[in-house]
């Protein structure tokens, strides 16, 4: 048994990366029931949402499970930057036949807040992770008040001490490789932030709470060498991106699968905020960091009908097509199989 075995109350030191848009409480459901730690993520679900997953979660397994927010603090509309960015997005609009004049404004993504928490009170969820940083003190002490352990993301040594002084429970290292959203919070610039084995050991030397390391670990072997090197447990994403519990895309899927998932990179253009996903044309063609991109999440308005016109013919030139740097580990079985595979079973 592992610190963050018996922190959580799980049998297998595997977390479930929660992936916003790519799963729901079926993959995490099917994960805590095999013995990790299934993860619901919320930042894409209005109250109700919340509240209908978590149904779904605690009807179907007994076993802990971790709820995840994101809490950036949410940009005021820019009209000037909007305009500037569907300028820049104009030729595409112009090739489908799309009237830029009437997209809508981006749903966004919510931070956490006092209506989730007023919806998570009832539940009482095990485990209660977050994103880019912390919420207030204020929300934090309503998780702490339910009995929930806190998680969070670190991608650099200074971000992991800030965690720990603010008394979360346990820090997911998050290396460069990740799939999906960076977790930076103290600063932008993703260049000062290690991959996983480099910072994984510097973490773990830095803070006293069990660490989780997170970052192209996929398969067995790289959960062994995370443990090797002092973590008290793993969280993978993209290796339960092709499981059938998976909400992936078909061009996401597809991409998985093929050469095309050899190459990511971090990329602003599909939310404001980097994130790292397969390369494919958008990125080659405006660059995968473009400073035209409105903050995070108001870029994803902008980008919504290209993205479905371009899926409706099969093509995922403008998805966020998410992955990490190892998607070697993709495989499709199920989200329990994969979980046990994972621990060495």
């Amino acid at each position: 048994m592992s610190a963050i075995t018996k922190l959580l109350g799980i049998d297998l030191p595997v977390i479930q990366a929660p992936m916003a848009g790519s799963q729901g409480s079926a993959m995490a459901i099917a994960v805590s029931n095999a013995g990790g730690l299934g993860s619901q993520p919320c930042a894409m679900l209005a109250p109700h949402g919340i509240a209908r997953e978590l149904a779904a979660i605690t009807a179907g397994t007994s076993k802990p499970y971790n709820v995840n927010f994101f809490c950036h603090l949410p940009p005021a509309p820019d009209a000037v930057r909007e305009a500037a960015w569907r300028a820049k997005l104009s030729p595409y609009y112009e090739e489908f036949g799309i009237d830029a004049d009437r997209i809508p404004a981006a749903p966004g993504r919510s931070p956490f807040s006092a209506e989730a928490a007023d919806v998570l009170e009832a539940f009482r969820p095990p485990v209660v992770g977050f994103h880019f940083g912390l919420p207030s003190k204020e929300l934090l002490a309503r998780a702490r008040s339910w009995g929930s352990k806190i998680l969070s993301s670190a991608t650099t040594v200074a971000e992991a001490r800030w965690l720990e002084a603010q008394g979360v429970d346990a820090i997911i290292a998050q290396g460069n490789e990740a799939g999906g959203h960076r977790g930076v919070f103290l600063a932008e610039d993703v260049s000062t932030q290690p991959g996983t084995f480099a910072l994984l050991p510097q973490v773990v030397k830095a803070v006293r709470v069990p660490v989780i390391a997170a970052g192209g670990i996929a398969d067995a072997q790289g959960v062994r060498a995370a443990l090797a090197l002092g973590a008290s447990g793993v969280q993978v994403g993209t290796a339960y991106l092709l499981c059938p519990e998976s909400l992936a895309s078909a061009v996401h899927r597809a991409a998985l699968k093929g050469p095309q998932a050899a190459e990511t990179a971090l990329t602003n253009l599909f939310t404001g905020r980097p994130a790292r996903a397969i390369v494919n044309r958008l990125m080659r063609e405006l660059g995968p960091m473009n400073p035209a991109a409105p903050a995070f999440p108001l870029a994803t308005g902008a980008i919504a009908p290209l993205r479905a016109a371009a899926e409706k013919l099969g093509s995922g030139d403008f998805s966020p097509l998410w992955s990490g740097q190892n998607a070697n580990g993709c495989r499709e079985v199920s989200a329990a199989q994969m979980t046990k595979d994972l621990a060495g079973g």
